[in-house]
């Protein structure tokens, strides 16, 4: 099991380290440019297979808690940690880069995002969320309880515009920006929080450590959201021919 386990952390922290790193180019390059499409790709398939790996890593923490985190002392701890919150956290993280891969590539076509993988991955967030909840309060560990707020808000936004008959024009422009900066928040706090329980435990749990990746993102969100905001009105305007 050790042997096996540390072999998907390197794979975890290859793909993962290729996403955190990519993830810029295309918050930053033209919207719509070679830049931005291919290294979106890229980010977006990283963060999916570091995603899924972060699953199955949590899954052999929950199996075997303490022969898979030899140098820590509590398993109660440890099960909580980096099984439910990592598995809750692989799940977030994977919903939200499908997520916005999908709202791009189904623009033409919103309902057929009301359907197969998009969905169920909204559902497995949901119990996730609700696991965190159970967990962190069972072991007495509010930021686990925090983390399920997001899940909760997730499936709930994205619910909201899979499930609409009818869409505005860019209304999956900015769902797309949501799943893709999303994820990216995701992992910039899966990596500050592991990587502190190994490196600084004392301060790996502090909210201040996992609120800085939040702030960041939802920065970039608020600012895309205005971004697409400014180019509609800039379209209506040329439309009424002022």
């Amino acid at each position: 099991m050790y042997l096996l386990f540390k072999s998907l952390i390197a794979v975890h922290i290859l793909f993962g380290a290729v996403g955190l790193i990519s993830f810029w180019i295309p918050v930053f390059s033209r919207k719509g440019s070679p830049a931005h499409r291919l290294w979106g790709r890229i980010f977006a398939r990283c963060i999916l297979v570091a995603g899924g790996i972060a699953i199955l890593l949590s899954l052999c923490t929950l199996y075997a808690p303490m022969e898979t985190h030899p140098h820590l002392e509590d398993p109660v701890f440890v099960r909580g940690i980096f099984g439910v919150l990592m598995f809750h956290l692989g799940v977030l993280t994977v919903n939200l880069a499908w997520y916005g891969r999908e709202v791009l590539k189904n623009k033409a076509n919103p309902a057929a995002n009301r359907r197969g993988v998009t969905l169920y991955l909204q559902v497995l967030l949901g119990l996730t969320s609700v696991g965190c909840v159970i967990e962190g309060l069972a072991i007495g560990q509010p930021l686990i309880v925090g983390a399920s707020v997001i899940g909760f808000a997730t499936v709930a936004t994205n619910l909201m515009h899979m499930l609409n008959p009818a869409p505005p024009p860019k209304a999956w422009l900015r769902e797309h920006v949501k799943g893709i900066v999303g994820a990216g928040i995701s992992v910039y706090t899966a990596f500050f929080a592991f990587g502190a329980v190994r490196i600084m435990p004392e301060i790996a749990l502090h909210p201040g450590l996992w609120a800085i990746p939040l702030t960041v993102g939802l920065g970039l969100i608020l600012y895309h959201y205005w971004k697409i905001s400014q180019s509609g009105s800039q379209l209506g305007k040329l439309a009424a021919g002022e």
